[in-house]
């Protein structure tokens, strides 16, 4: 079995612990894994960042989590422990009455996560009422709240607009309201950032983590942006091809990447601290989850590869406290 992820002592059992987890989806006939085994714990109160490229299997890990997966698609094994209970054996109705009031999900894109035929009150408020058991008068002064805590403007006369009514930022706010109506334990987050400006992008960071401080609780933070990381993350996992190809605490992560991969990454990221003409890229694509590359997945497209690295799939290995890495060469990436 694949041993958590982030494993820096704890002083309590973790709130999440997502242990040796793949899933697979079947199409054209095949059963592929777009999950490998992955591991990790999130504490109360922390703020762990997934970061990976596009297709790493960062969004499915949290529909996993959610109970979320689509029709072709199953945990095939693993466990994912909530407050000590495997979600994975919950039936339908304990996950439902679950899912929004214990554990909360900003989803990617907040158009097509919000029905465009029901006003933004109608939508939080049918939340609320469900896993509150409140009227629906009580339950829509808890909504009016919960928009002016998230920063939207005149919040009761809001309450009646439509999704297409609003702007980006301000949907995606309305998001976060949802998310949070019932007061969760756990916060996943898939890119609640994208497509947004830098300016909108800062201020729902500072949001969130007013947010996180007010309610107590412990976010994942999914995104494909290393800033994003930097300013929110405790702590991280990088994401490759549906492994984990390292994790560690936020700083010693920036500072001292030990994984081929995480350095392209923090590579190809603007810095107002360096005077690059052109910023370094990651040669190559992603592998297909089909057809994966036998040993570490990264071989084909590492600079640094040898011969052992496309024979078997490398274990996470120690390189500092709380800091592992799944390469072979990872001890002297660190030193």
């Amino acid at each position: 079995m694949t041993p958590p992820l982030l494993s820096a002592p704890l002083l309590s059992a973790p709130l999440l612990s997502v242990r040796d987890l793949t899933v697979t989806f079947r199409a054209e006939g095949r059963t592929q894994a777009a999950v490998d085994r992955v591991g990790f714990d999130v504490a109360a109160g922390e703020v762990l960042g997934i970061v990976g490229e596009s297709g790493s299997g960062k969004s499915v890990t949290a529909l996993a989590v959610m109970g979320l997966l689509p029709a072709n698609g199953r945990v095939a094994s693993g466990e994912i422990l909530f407050e000590g209970t495997d979600l994975l054996r919950l039936p339908a109705r304990k996950m439902r009455d679950l899912r929004g009031r214990r554990i909360g999900m900003i989803f990617q894109e907040p158009m097509t996560s919000l029905n465009p035929v029901f006003t933004i009150g109608d939508q939080i408020v049918e939340t609320i009422v469900h896993h509150e058991r409140l009227g629906r008068r009580a339950a829509r002064e808890r909504a009016v709240d919960m928009l002016a805590r998230v920063g939207i403007p005149s919040a009761r006369r809001r309450l009646d607009d439509y999704p297409h009514q609003m702007s980006g930022g301000m949907r995606q706010r309305v998001m976060i309201a949802m998310a949070l109506a019932c007061s969760p334990r756990l916060l996943l987050a898939d890119e609640p950032t994208t497509a947004l400006d830098v300016t909108i992008q800062a201020q729902l960071l500072d949001l969130l983590n007013d947010l996180r401080r007010e309610f107590g609780m412990a976010v994942v933070v999914i995104t494909h942006n290393m800033g994003v990381i930097a300013e929110f993350a405790d702590r991280v996992a990088v994401f490759y091809a549906g492994r984990v190809a390292e994790e560690a605490p936020v700083e010693p992560l920036f500072d001292r990447p030990a994984h081929p991969y995480t350095r392209g990454l923090l590579a190809s990221t603007p810095r107002l601290d360096a005077d690059a003409e052109r910023l370094v890229t990651i040669p190559g694509a992603m592998p297909n989850i089909a057809a994966p590359p036998p040993g570490c997945r990264f071989a084909p497209r590492c600079g640094v590869k040898v011969e052992a690295c496309e024979a078997d799939r490398p274990p996470l290995v120690a390189v500092g406290d709380g800091h592992r890495a799944a390469c072979i060469r990872a001890g002297e990436a660190a030193a």
